[in-house]
């Protein structure tokens, strides 16, 4: 990997900013964050000058880009617990790129004669800059189980997607989760900024919280341009 460049240009920031009252999915509650303990009331607890923060934040796990686990969709899948760090670190990326921006599903077509195999498929759809208005809830583009099915078979170590979500919100079977994550993929949605990746040559990284009996949890996505 070079070093030639500095860090600001080789680490990439794929990941929104969680923050008090932000809705990730229409229906799910916005996070709420506040103190625990202020800095004020731990100058009672601290020597003269000295103070201390604690945060609180209550949320639900699908909150912000956020990783979806096997035990996510299946009560016997591994959960953020037992995700090996290998399916979700230094992982060496390749994004696709499906910028039209409608609702109709990708097609097998876009992810045809690229090498998948080991890699951290990233869907760049562009998406993302309807971020925290309603358009992002309307109208997103997915996966189709097709695609899913061919990344499969191609040996893919992790799927992200820049949109709502990678299924069709229209289809309450859910074909994409289902397959993926029965394949042990881990799934990662709301990334964004994946127009500033190249297309290869750079590493993935997406790790949640190492909590029992969790499915999803939000991360601090990034890639490393090598």
């Amino acid at each position: 990997m070079s070093n030639d460049r500095p860090a600001e240009e080789r680490l990439i920031d794929l990941s929104h900013m969680v923050e008090h009252g932000l809705t990730t999915y229409r229906g799910l509650p916005a996070p709420v964050i506040s103190d625990f303990l202020s800095r004020e009331e731990s100058r009672k607890h601290y020597a003269e000058g000295t103070e201390f923060h604690i945060g609180r934040i209550e949320m639900v796990a699908n909150t912000g880009t956020y990783l979806d686990s096997p035990f996510h969709r299946y009560a016997g899948g591994a959960d953020l617990s037992e995700l090996p760090l290998s399916s979700l670190a230094d992982l060496e990326g390749v994004v696709i790129h499906a910028t039209g921006g409608d609702a109709s599903g990708l097609s097998v077509a876009s992810f045809s004669g690229v090498d998948l195999k080991d890699r951290a498929v990233l869907v760049h759809t562009g998406w993302d800059k309807y971020w925290a208005s309603e358009q992002y809830f309307e109208g997103h583009p997915f996966l189709t189980e097709e695609v899913a099915r061919h990344l499969i078979e191609a040996k893919v170590k992790l799927v992200g997607i820049d949109s709502l979500n990678i299924d069709d919100t229209r289809d309450l079977t859910r074909p994409v989760h289902s397959l993926l994550l029965k394949a042990q993929i881990p799934i990662v949605e709301h990334l964004c900024n994946l127009g500033s990746l190249p297309d290869r040559g750079f590493r993935f990284f997406a790790v949640p919280v190492k909590v029992k009996n969790f499915g999803t949890f939000p991360v601090r996505a990034f890639a490393i341009v090598e």
